[in-house]
């Protein structure tokens, strides 16, 4: 089985750039000046942002080193399980890049049906909720739930847009960086 993984970003800014790789100073004031322009997704995020992705990265990570994953990075690289034109709307100048998934190795990648924020933190009780899955798991929450791209396209059936992709390896990531 091979699916296709999407990185959506800022055209101008690049792929692969992670404010968790800054300080929460720094990410904070890289996500001001966005805050700032105001006509974008992540425009709206709130003070405490930072904060809880770094305690929601640890809890993805945490879990992932639980199910016999080797991340080597403490947070991760972001992309979906096949395309979501949603995410485009994101960006001002937006753009993506498509990898396979046979790319990466299973202990360098985990996911999470829909993005990590709701994921973790949205108390509805579906099966799928505070969990992280390795590439074998996620495989019959597919065939379960279906892709919300597919389902879910305007996202007025619940937060779930996309199935998100962690990647906990740099090594494949770098080559896209150029």
């Amino acid at each position: 089985m091979s699916y296709d993984l999407y990185h959506y970003f800022e055209k101008d800014v690049g792929p692969f750039k992670n404010l968790s790789s800054l300080s929460i100073e720094e990410a904070t004031r890289v996500s001001n000046a966005i805050k700032h322009k105001g006509r974008i997704f992540a425009s709206k995020r709130s003070d405490d942002y930072h904060t809880i992705r770094r305690d929601l990265e640890k809890q993805a990570r945490d879990q992932f080193l639980l199910k016999g994953g080797n991340p080597e990075n403490l947070y991760p690289h972001y992309m979906t399980l096949e395309a979501c034109s949603w995410l485009g709307t994101w960006y001002e100048n937006p753009s993506s890049i498509r990898m396979d998934w046979n790319e990466f190795s299973a202990d360098s990648i985990s996911f999470t049906y829909g993005d990590l924020f709701p994921t973790m933190r949205y108390e509805d009780h579906k099966p799928y909720r505070k969990q992280v899955y390795t590439k074998d798991e996620i495989i019959p929450i597919i065939e379960q739930f279906g892709v919300p791209q597919d389902w879910n396209l305007n996202g007025d059936k619940g937060p779930e847009r996309y199935i998100e992709v962690q990647i906990w390896d740099e090594n494949i990531i770098k080559r896209y960086r150029e």
